[in-house]
């Protein structure tokens, strides 16, 4: 089974401009666990998650002055619509992610999770 079996195509993307406050907000109104974050000025998209928004507010941040861009994921690895799903596993285990941002080209085609894998392969019996 291919990463674009299980990836989820409409994905949430925001401006790295948008404050933490607004960014949690659109990912409990959608049930998300994070969003896509597109700075033309970056080389790649980003990725703000769940645990990376845990992280700021325990740091003591506001959250409505804080920027999204500010506090990316480090060092977020992308994956292929081609990838087998377990090749976005591993790579998800060597990052130590629950997400991964998938590209085709320099374009966003969708975000695999764990969750998403997890499903998948349930649902094929594998």
């Amino acid at each position: 089974m291919l990463v674009s079996d299980a990836m989820t195509t409409d994905v949430v993307t925001i401006g790295p401009s948008h404050s933490l406050r607004s960014a949690s907000q659109m990912m409990a109104e959608r049930k998300i666990g994070s969003v896509i974050v597109h700075d033309p000025e970056a080389d790649g998209p980003g990725i703000l998650t769940e645990r990376d928004i845990v992280s700021a507010v325990a740091s003591g941040i506001d959250l409505d002055t804080s920027l999204a861009g500010e506090h990316l994921t480090k060092d977020s690895a992308y994956g292929s619509p081609g990838w087998s799903l377990g090749e976005a596993t591993e790579a998800m285990k060597r990052g130590g992610f629950r997400h991964l941002v998938v590209v085709d080209g320099s374009d966003v085609a969708g975000i695999i999770s764990m969750r998403d894998i997890v499903r998948a392969w349930g649902n094929s019996g594998a």
